[in-house]
């Protein structure tokens, strides 16, 4: 495919926390899905990795991901970040555009809890995790709004917490478990927060959730957001058979 150009020059910098620790079911391409959509537009995207003991700049970052990992890994990474709450607290408030996935999305609220112990969370958000003893595993399918039409996410979760909340949900379940495999909701919508149980990883399998996230970026960075539309034909392809897998309860 080759590079567009556009009229104004715009830049992007997108900060993956701790990729060493938190990168289940590749994670990591959700990176490389939002730096190639950037380029494929013209729009120069810079992306800086964080880990335990570096300084994280969060006024300079445009896009963040913070991924899943094992609880192990989880208390690491929320005992480091607690160190910072105020600036992710602040990040977050002034619609700083932050993708959580799975531990990521769990870390943000005021605690996940086990069989045997209660991990403190940052308390950025209000809501919580509490550990089952059967793992809600398999593909996903939701009806979403996040962005700017009604469409259908795919993606694959595998997590024993069940976690709760009143915010915006990222949307409905018709096939899967979700936050608790209860209320038949999935994600959370807050600001320009997305939390999520999806992996997959999630961008690649869904351009316009990537697309979405892109523009609330630019947007908040500009005041403006227009993308050049992108084919998405094999994309649109490969979900489609998911969908209809998926929608035929095939697993």
């Amino acid at each position: 495919m080759e590079f567009k150009k556009n009229k104004m020059e715009r830049q992007i910098v997108i900060g993956h926390l701790f990729p060493e620790l938190l990168n289940l079911y590749g994670d990591l391409g959700n990176i490389t899905t939002l730096v190639k959509r950037c380029q494929w537009r013209g729009i120069e995207v810079t992306v800086k990795n964080y880990t335990i003991g570096h300084t994280i700049p969060f006024n300079e970052l445009d896009i963040i991901l913070l991924g899943g990992g094992s609880d192990r890994e989880q208390r690491l990474v929320c005992d480091y970040l607690r160190t910072m709450k105020n600036e992710i607290k602040d990040y977050v408030e002034n619609n700083g555009v932050f993708l959580a996935i799975c531990g990521g999305y769990q870390l943000l609220g005021s605690y996940y809890k086990t069989k045997n112990t209660e991990i403190p969370g940052l308390e950025i958000l209000d809501l919580y995790t509490e550990q089952d003893d059967e793992r809600l595993i398999g593909n996903v399918l939701i009806q979403s709004t996040f962005g700017k039409c009604d469409y259908k996410v795919v993606g694959f979760e595998n997590h024993s917490g069940r976690t709760y909340h009143d915010y915006e949900h990222f949307g409905n379940v018709v096939f899967g478990h979700g936050n608790n495999d209860e209320d038949h909701k999935e994600g959370l919508l807050y600001k320009n927060v997305l939390g999520t149980y999806l992996h997959g990883p999630l961008l690649p399998k869904n351009p316009e959730v990537a697309d979405a996230l892109i523009e609330k970026a630019l947007d908040r960075k500009y005041g403006e957001s227009y993308l050049e539309p992108l084919e998405n034909r094999f994309e649109k392809k490969a979900r489609a058979i998911m969908i209809a897998r998926l929608e035929k309860g095939e697993l």
